[in-house]
């Protein structure tokens, strides 16, 4: 089946990119979507699925946050917004395929949703297919209009200005997202301390984000504290250049060459993981557009997933622990 980009303004507000994400400013992506699902590219209010296996990370919720949490469907897939107290909810492999490493799945929305199925679920039950135990963190969100009318608006006005807002830097950047650090940091805190129920080697956890979520996974690998991912994989996050501590992990990009948002502003933080002396390998798929995540696209973005895994086992973290 071909695809061709979508440009209704529905599709433009699939999810809003952060509005200060590493100095690049605030966009609602244009996605390449199925011809099959240009129908259903509207958001509908749905209701909270049913989510047993979620444990609250206790972070407390988003100060000042009033609208309560809601959901809608939108391609097919399932989006979060308005959450005001962070979960984590385990994806367990087969323990006869268990091979000790973990990995954080952190969906991506603009810190305004949560694509919880196509960057979140999808992507902890591949992981877990793996032999990987899996916990997608959904964390709080910043306020967004709690009809969903008045959300949309909100985005299209959004995407009107959004040429007019200056860029800013990347440390400050990180600064405003210290609710969804402390959320990472609580998922790692909560991940370790159950390490020995769940077979997973402390050691090895690391963490996978998307856009907004590959975002807030840089920042809890540089200003993360006690997080300290083993490994991190940013999947079409913005990619400015960061001071690289010392203790950086190693790290996984991928990105569309057609990324409106992150195609064409540099590749900053490969050269400054490159120069900090860093493991970094860069994946720069030709087309595959923005918020591919899982969607099972012709375009050869599509095998980011299985690229990502053979580079966790290129570091031996799918191979059983020792």
């Amino acid at each position: 089946m071909s695809w061709v980009p979508s440009l209704s303004l529905h599709s433009l507000r699939r999810a809003a990119l952060p509005a200060i994400a590493l100095g690049i400013v605030a966009l609602q992506p244009v996605i390449a979507v199925p011809l099959a699902r240009a129908q259903d590219d509207k958001m509908t209010p749905i209701a909270i699925p049913a989510q047993p296996d979620a444990i609250p990370l206790k972070t407390g919720p988003l100060p000042g946050a009033k609208n309560e949490e809601s959901w809608h469907s939108q391609y097919g897939s399932v989006f979060a917004r308005n959450v005001t107290e962070a979960t984590l909810t385990p994806f367990l492999p087969d323990p006869a395929k268990a091979n000790g490493t973990a990995v954080v799945v952190t969906p991506g929305g603009g810190f305004r949703t949560l694509s919880m199925e196509n960057e979140g679920w999808d992507v902890a039950r591949a992981l877990a297919a793996k032999g990987v135990a899996a916990f997608v963190l959904k964390y709080r969100l910043n306020q967004t209009p709690a009809d969903m009318p008045a959300f949309e608006r909100s985005m299209a006005e959004m995407f009107s200005g959004v040429a007019r807002r200056p860029r800013m830097d990347p440390e400050r950047a990180m600064e405003d997202i210290a609710p969804q650090i402390a959320d990472a940091r609580a998922a790692f805190a909560l991940i370790r301390s159950r390490a020995a129920e769940w077979h997973i080697d402390p050691q090895r956890i690391g963490m996978v984000g998307f856009s907004a979520g590959a975002m807030l996974t840089l920042a809890t690998a540089l200003k993360g504290q006690d997080a300290k991912p083993a490994f991190i994989g940013d999947i079409y996050g913005p990619l400015s250049p960061v001071t690289v501590p010392t203790d950086a992990p190693p790290m996984f990009v991928a990105l569309a060459a057609d990324d409106p948002f992150f195609a064409n502003g540099g590749f900053g933080l490969i050269d400054s993981w490159k120069k900090a002396g860093k493991p970094v390998e860069f994946h720069l798929y030709e087309q595959g557009g923005h918020g591919f995540g899982m969607y099972q696209k012709s375009t050869t973005s599509t095998g980011w997933f299985d690229a990502f895994t053979r580079w966790m086992d290129m570091h031996g973290w799918l191979k059983p622990r020792g």
